[in-house]
């Protein structure tokens, strides 16, 4: 009993001993929590779950072969919301819109975006497609920091207004305060939330009558096979074209796994390409034009490499050390190497072999970069030297620019490329490989008008152009849709547009793809002679 009061005393001086403090101190007594009604409660919550859509507006010009465009630059955010008007994330885009259009009926518009998943849509927005664009250099020639923004001779804002989408978590884009994030984060959701924005933003703007077109890079390739899908089943949104650039949509094409020869094979005329620039094929070949180099190492890769491949632990071994010999002569690779990985050249491997003697890598993003680890002798890279090259220019520019020039203000950091959005969902893809391609397939079936563009950079180890060859030449396409399949190759990597010379080229495609995809207007009537 004795214990009980000691534990009961105790207990009262911890709850009394600060209010007589307080008291002897002539300041009153900590106030006593007590719950909030309920109707407050809710209006608090629902505050926090609803942040104000922001728009800064202003005005600018660019010369564009010659032309000076005028034009309105739109940095802002649209919300994202259920039917009944709760928000659930707020998305950031920076629109750009020509001013001298009567007919917004006849202006195409192109709704861009990058990939990761993670990334925002920085890359094309300051690299290829806007009217300003980062100055940095090119591979062996790269400037130092500070960088500079430059005006972009090569956007395509001369034949269609522009809107960048950062897909919630990368950019400034955010689910709001008490929603879960990962609600965002995967291959349906994130095609049902960027098509919620695109609808929005062109019902708000007017646009349904535009002709409309997505363009997208890497895993943005992937997002834009399923809007296209997505947009015509849903809201009946149809489109004239979409713009793939470093194509992704059929992951089998790019996992090295056990038992998946298929990217052994994709890759190949990519490691010939990376070789050749380097110097690191014979003679014989390095006296030829890389497109020459490419077109024997793709022939053998679909043919005998492929056959040598399929017949696996089969192969005889006279035949497999000859195989070795052919690889090693297209991948700038010791044939004593090629053997040792079985025939089968994983892409880090690759990236950490090649210029082994050097003491150097290569890029996995683009191959014409190079880095240096701090042990040579390891397996893989210890970076991406092609990542570490542009990361800082894109980034600093973007943080400039918005505030600057497009007068947008906000203290959250702007996401580039994050880890935010992992783990991204690829249901419904469990237990087999991702592959939208189909998705695309019935989009440009139920809609005959749709046509398509494909860029894609030589040195490129992160999408290869063998591989998008592949997944385009395995579509199911009926044959009397074929022709609106087109596109080009560029001597670059993943990012085609960092050689000044290569995005002068893809501005020249696609503005022709753009108007070539573009019904011509409605020619008006004769007007009538009198009687």
């Amino acid at each position: 009993m004795n214990r009980l009061r000691l534990i009961l005393a105790s207990v009262t001086l911890t709850f009394l001993v600060p209010t007589i403090l307080s008291a002897q101190q002539g300041t009153p007594p900590p106030a006593v929590a007590t719950e909030k009604p309920k109707d407050d409660k809710a209006k608090d919550d629902k505050d926090k779950k609803a942040p104000e859509e922001k728009t800064s507006v202003t005005k600018h010009s660019v010369r564009i072969g010659g032309q000076e465009i005028k034009y309105t630059a739109t940095a802002g955010t649209i919300l994202l919301k259920t039917e009944d008007g709760t928000p659930k994330a707020s998305v950031f885009y920076m629109a750009y819109t020509r001013d001298d259009v009567n007919d917004m009926s006849q202006r195409p518009i192109a709704f861009t975006f990058n990939g990761g998943p993670g990334s925002a849509s920085v890359w094309l927005h300051l690299g290829a497609f806007g009217p300003r664009r980062v100055q940095m250099g090119d591979a062996g020639t790269l400037l130092p920091p500070p960088y500079k923004l430059v005006d972009n001779e090569s956007s395509l804002l001369d034949v269609a207004d522009l809107v960048f989408i950062d897909p919630v978590d990368t950019g400034y884009s955010r689910a709001v305060p008490g929603e879960p994030a990962k609600q965002f984060h995967g291959i349906e959701e994130d095609v049902q939330s960027v098509g919620e924005f695109i609808r929005l933003y062109a019902t708000r703007n007017r646009r349904w009558s535009s002709p409309k077109f997505l363009a997208g890079e890497s895993y943005g390739t992937t997002r834009a096979a399923g809007l296209s899908s997505y947009l015509q089943q849903r809201y009946g949104m149809y489109l004239n074209g979409i713009i793939l650039i470093s194509t992704i949509l059929n992951f089998e094409t790019a996992e090295f796994n056990p038992g998946n020869d298929l990217p052994c094979i994709l890759y190949l005329p990519t490691y010939t390409a990376i070789a050749w620039y380097h110097k690191k094929l014979s003679p014989e070949l390095q006296s030829q034009d890389v497109a020459q180099v490419i077109d024997e190492s793709r022939k053998f890769a679909a043919g005998e490499y492929a056959d040598a491949l399929m017949q696996g632990d089969a192969l005889p071994a006279a035949k497999h050390a000859e195989i070795a010999q052919k690889v090693a002569r297209l991948t700038g690779l010791s044939p004593e190497y090629v053997d040792r990985t079985d025939l089968r050249v994983e892409i880090q491997r690759f990236t950490k072999e090649l210029l082994r003697s050097e003491r150097r890598t290569v890029g996995r993003i683009d191959g014409r970069f190079t880095g240096i680890d701090h042990d040579a002798a390891g397996e893989e890279p210890e970076y991406d030297p092609s990542i570490s090259a542009i990361m800082g220019p894109y980034a600093g520019m973007l943080n400039d620019y918005v505030r600057n020039d497009l007068k947008f203000d906000s203290d959250l950091p702007y996401e580039i490329l994050t880890g935010r959005v992992h783990p991204w969902n690829y249901a419904p893809y469990e237990n087999r490989y991702v592959n939208v391609a189909e998705k695309l397939r019935v989009a440009m079936t139920e809609n005959p008008f749709l046509h398509v563009f494909v860029a894609k950079g030589y040195y490129d180890l992160a999408t290869p152009f063998f591989a998008a060859d592949y997944t385009f030449d395995h579509l199911g396409l009926d044959p009397t849709l074929r022709s609106h399949l087109s596109g080009a190759y560029y001597e670059t990597g993943h990012m085609t547009y960092l050689q000044l010379a290569s995005l002068a080229k893809m501005k020249v495609d696609i503005s022709k793809f753009i108007t070539a995809s573009v019904p011509p207007p409605p020619t008006p009537p004769a007007p009538q002679k009198a009687k």
